[in-house]
């Protein structure tokens, strides 16, 4: 018989979710990450590259995809 710990649980007490290390959480497609209030975040423009002059304007958009793909912005 060998010991199975979950790398996602709660924690004791039941009101903190727990990632162990190699845990992960999946957000699906149409999953969403809320606060308290349940509304989603608004929208964010992308910023155009060619008006920021830098690439900072293009790693703002990535990180925005990022949080769109998360759920945690809305699309």
């Amino acid at each position: 018989m060998s010991d199975f710990s979950a790398k996602v649980h709660n924690a004791l007490g039941g009101d903190t979710l727990v990632v162990e290390s190699g845990g992960a959480i999946q957000i699906k497609t149409g999953g969403k990450i809320v606060p308290n209030s349940g509304t989603q975040a608004a929208a964010i423009a992308n910023i155009t590259p060619a008006t920021d002059g830098t690439a900072a304007g293009t790693a703002l958009n990535l990180v925005l995809a990022a949080l769109r793909g998360a759920g945690i912005l809305a699309p």
